[in-house]
């Protein structure tokens, strides 16, 4: 187990909380890009649907 420092704060946990955190961010990052892509296809095929003509 990983003891305390000096001033009582585990150096380990110190590097390891926020490496956590930034994996998760990253997930989510990369969670809210896939989602802007589906959007943005979304997006270009409503564009066109709207571009054509009307159909009789």
């Amino acid at each position: 187990m990983a003891q305390a420092g000096e001033n009582g704060i585990d150096p380990a946990a110190t590097v390891v909380a926020p490496t956590a955190e930034a994996a998760e961010l990253q997930a989510r990052i990369n969670a809210l890009r896939e989602e802007l892509m589906a959007l943005n296809e979304r997006m270009k095929a409503i564009s066109a649907a709207l571009q054509r003509p009307p159909s009789r």
